[in-house]
């Protein structure tokens, strides 16, 4: 997770796209992940901090079983993938 206070992206525009690609994957839980995406990369699908990768800020072993790439779609994709075998937010730093 990307600490607030020393957020390297603060201030920066969000992905254009994010949170659209968020509310029709995620439906119902949408507005919890758009929290949690926010919180963890505002909503930035290229941030990084160490092995964590985008914006639900993955690690190498969530993105290796359940998916990356550099798209919104494919993030919200993998992330929701995620959040489904882990039965909620349990795995982010982030909680909604």
């Amino acid at each position: 997770m990307i600490g607030l206070a020393i957020n390297p992206l603060a201030g920066k525009p969000e992905t254009p796209g994010a949170r659209a690609a968020i509310r029709s994957v995620f439906g119902r839980f949408s507005s919890q992940a758009i929290r949690v995406a926010t919180c963890e990369s505002h909503l930035n699908v290229y941030a990084r901090n160490g092995q964590y990768l985008g914006m639900f800020q993955m690690g190498n072993f969530a993105r290796s079983r359940f998916g990356h790439g550099w798209t919104p779609w494919a993030q919200a994709r993998a992330a929701y993938r995620y959040f489904t075998y882990a039965h909620g937010w349990g795995p982010w730093q982030c909680k909604p």
